[in-house]
């Protein structure tokens, strides 16, 4: 089930497409978002590779395949720390837990991305502990669960992945996620 989206080529935006084929299977491809970039954000297309990815990242665009099962692993998002609440919705899909640090920081960003996001997550039924640092995600059979944005577009984003690989989701304020990409719920649907 192979389908194309093209997406500007903000690094943080394209991540959720990526995210959600390593989530769900199959394969994503972001036109514009090249080996050449230089937003720290382009290089999580290699975070999902460690996780058992297969990635192609070339002049014209990066392209994201789920080839077998995905892994956790331990990392260092301190360049990438936008993207903590991404990568913790692919850790919910992994064989393993993920451990994620040197993030301490974002827990002032829009929300505390880290208290609030694990908040989140332990009411799917994942194991999500807030270090201080970071947090280590542990995957679990997952139950239907209303999470909350807390006000945070990317909290938002990032359990609309949850949603996608489990059933019975539901975010509440979707509509967060207009301060950084208010066409964010069709790409959503689409990708379905």
């Amino acid at each position: 089930s192979s389908q194309q989206f093209v997406v500007e080529p903000d690094a943080s935006s394209a991540s959720y497409p990526l995210a959600a084929a390593a989530i769900c299977g199959g394969r994503a491809t972001v036109p514009g978002l090249t080996r050449n970039s230089i937003q720290g954000d382009a290089s999580f297309c290699h975070v999902l590779a460690r996780m058992g990815c297969s990635v192609t990242q070339n002049d014209k665009a990066t392209t994201v395949t789920r080839v077998g099962p995905l892994r956790g692993l331990a990392i260092n998002m301190v360049e990438m720390s936008d993207l903590v609440p991404t990568l913790a919705a692919v850790a919910a899909f992994a064989e393993g837990a993920t451990e994620i640090h040197g993030v301490g920081f974002i827990r002032n960003k829009e929300s505390d991305r880290l208290g609030d996001l694990c908040r989140e997550l332990r009411r799917t039924g994942v194991g999500a502990v807030d270090t201080g640092d970071g947090l280590i995600v542990t995957p679990a059979p997952m139950q239907m669960a209303t999470l909350e944005t807390h006000n945070d577009h990317r909290l938002a984003m990032a359990f609309a992945l949850v949603g996608l690989g489990a059933s019975g989701m539901v975010v509440d304020e979707p509509e967060v996620v207009s301060k950084s990409w208010p066409g964010f719920w069709s790409m959503i649907e689409g990708l379905r």
